[in-house]
C-alpha cells in the first residue's frame, strides 16, 4: 500500500471549472478531470513563467512532484484538446495558501499555509472567543478539496 499523498498548496481557484468543445452535446462528450493542484501547476509554468524550483516551492512540493503533477496536467489537456473531450477542473489533495477565519463575533482573519499546518488557530486574535470557523473560499460550481470538509 503506497503512502498517503501530501497537500499541495495552491494559490487560488479557477474562476471556470468547466470547458467542453462548442456544437458538441454534453451528453456527447467525454470528460477528462484536472485536479486543482494540476490546474495551479499549469498556472504557475506555463500562465506565471515561473522556472520548475520556484513552482515547486510555492506549491510545497519537490521539483520531481512538481514535474509529475505538470505532466499529468498537459498530458490530460492535450487529450481533451485533440480528441474532444470536455475538461472539468475539480478535487485533488490540496490546501489553500491563505485560510481565511471567522469569529462568533463576526472577526475575520487570515492565517498564512505555513502557520496553519503547524499551529491551527484556537482563539479569535480580536476577542480571543474559542468559537472559530473556517471560511470557504467562493468557487463557480462549488466544490472543494477534502481537507476544506474538515472543521477545526
Amino acid at each position: 500500500m503506497g503512502r498517503q499523498p501530501l497537500w499541495r498548496r495552491v494559490d487560488s481557484l479557477p474562476r471556470v471549472n468547466y470547458f467542453k468543445p462548442a456544437g458538441v452535446p454534453l451528453a456527447h462528450l467525454q470528460e477528462v478531470r484536472l485536479s486543482i493542484e494540476e490546474a495551479e501547476a499549469l498556472r504557475l509554468k506555463d500562465i506565471e513563467g515561473l522556472a520548475q524550483d520556484d513552482c515547486a516551492r510555492k506549491m510545497s512540493v519537490s521539483r520531481p512532484t512538481f514535474a509529475r503533477i505538470l505532466l499529468s496536467a498537459r498530458q490530460k489537456m492535450a487529450d481533451a484538446l485533440l480528441n474532444g473531450k470536455a475538461i472539468r477542473i475539480e478535487g485533488g489533495n490540496y490546501e489553500m495558501a491563505v485560510r481565511r477565519f471567522r469569529c462568533g463575533n463576526g472577526h475575520e482573519w487570515e492565517v498564512p499555509f505555513e502557520v496553519m499546518i503547524k499551529e491551527p488557530p484556537e482563539l479569535c486574535p480580536t476577542c480571543s472567543t474559542a468559537d472559530i470557523a473556517v471560511l470557504r473560499p467562493w468557487r463557480p460550481g462549488g466544490g472543494m478539496g477534502r481537507r476544506w470538509q474538515q472543521q477545526i
